[in-house]
């Protein structure tokens, strides 16, 4: 078994290790209509009971697939379950922090910092909350076709930047602070293809404590 885990790439040998437990949707912090008017309790119901499932529903498939291969001893099964494992499996982690990543536009989770860790961090890197939000709204919705926009720190520079993912990628270049998903799914009931418009909306229903507290986290 060791030489096999060491013959196949990195992405395959995390899998190994997940492909022990299954996957479960993870419950969200909120009501599906918790976050209205930013995003409708049609679109949370769907993308969390439907779009996220079929991301865990895949990765437990395509684990399950693993083990058999493994056993087997099946090499090149195992490199071809690769990209269903990327997908699926970046879609699972993603959506998890993309519900945490949000919270009702009236608690005080979605307050702008004033100060703090997040705060000092914007202010140092991008000099306002504004300029930060302008950034990320820009880089987000030049995604062309389906992805992620970030918020991330790079633990090289120790800074805040701004990056995007393609598709279900999950982001490894940086430790992720916010995401915004920019799947249809994920805005084209309420906005249609009206981009900025929902990043616009997105902003009054961030959780700036989580974020903070990822923050914080990434700097240890």
């Amino acid at each position: 078994m060791a030489s096999l885990t060491r013959s196949v790439p990195r992405l395959t040998r995390t899998a190994v290790t997940l492909a022990r437990s299954q996957h479960t949707l993870p419950p969200l912090p909120y009501a599906y209509d918790a976050l209205e008017p930013s995003i409708s309790s049609e679109i949370m119901t769907l993308h969390h009971t439907k779009h996220h499932q079929t991301y865990v529903n895949g990765l437990n498939a395509a684990e399950e697939s693993l083990g058999k291969f493994q056993s087997a001893g099946d090499i090149k099964s195992i490199i071809g379950l690769q990209a269903a494992l990327k997908f699926n499996g970046g879609g699972h982690i993603n959506h998890s922090l993309f519900w945490k990543n949000l919270a009702p536009s009236s608690s005080a989770e979605t307050k702008v910092p004033t100060s703090g860790a997040l705060y000092d961090q914007v202010t140092a890197d991008f000099g306002s909350f504004d300029n930060l939000k302008k950034e990320v709204n820009a880089k987000t919705a030049a995604v062309q076709g389906s992805g992620w926009g970030w918020l991330g720190f790079n633990k090289g520079t120790k800074k805040l930047e701004v990056v995007t993912t393609a598709n279900q990628d999950p982001l490894l270049t940086h430790v992720p602070i916010i995401g915004i998903d920019i799947w249809e799914h994920a805005f084209y009931l309420q906005y249609k293809n009206v981009k900025p418009d929902y990043l616009n909306a997105i902003w009054d229903v961030i959780n700036y404590k989580e974020a903070e507290a990822r923050l914080v986290a990434a700097k240890k």
